[in-house]
């Protein structure tokens, strides 16, 4: 059996262990539909997938230790009960909770989460499907409003990344 000293100093260690995972980075997004129609919002690798009706939002927080992921839009969709269906843009592989990207045309908001520095931005390299806004809470605002997008990448290397402080919030809006 432990001696009281050893519990206790065992003790010490899971809470200041405890304390600084809580402490880690990790972020909030927040993805609202301005759109006129309903879109069926998707994250990958955490959140999945939802519908949203016009003016609704979806919050998802992303855990710290998730290194990057992507957000998109998806339309035309028709999903039965157990989530199973189609989208005619943004489809992952017929389901309502997407653990795969999406097909192609999507507009994407791609992030990284760093240490002290996140990154984020928006890509059309894959298509356009919805106007989307894109924003972390230290940062500028990306905004894409149809297929010439300037601030969205339109091919592989273009230069078009944005940096701000690590354990931003985002906010993601269709139809800006």
């Amino acid at each position: 059996m432990a001696s009281p000293a050893t519990s206790s100093a065992i003790l010490v260690v899971v809470l200041v262990a405890t304390l600084a995972a809580g402490g880690a980075n990790a972020a909030t997004f927040t993805i609202t539909n301005r759109c006129s129609f309903t879109v069926w919002p998707a994250a990958t690798p955490v959140g999945g997938g939802t519908q949203l009706s016009p003016g609704q939002t979806w919050t998802i927080n992303v855990p710290a230790g998730t290194s990057s992921g992507r957000v998109w839009g998806r339309t035309g969709c028709s999903f039965d009960g157990s989530g199973r269906g189609s989208c005619a843009t943004g489809d992952c592989g017929g389901a309502l909770s997407c653990s795969l990207s999406g097909q192609p045309p999507l507009t994407l908001a791609e992030f990284t989460i760093g240490g002290s520095q996140d990154f984020y931005d928006l890509s059309v390299i894959d298509g356009f499907n919805v106007g989307m806004s894109f924003s972390c809470s230290t940062g500028v605002t990306l905004t894409c409003r149809d297929s010439s997008c300037p601030d969205a990448y339109h091919f592989p290397n273009d230069r078009k990344t944005n940096a701000c402080s690590g354990n931003s919030n985002y906010q993601v809006v269709f139809c800006p």
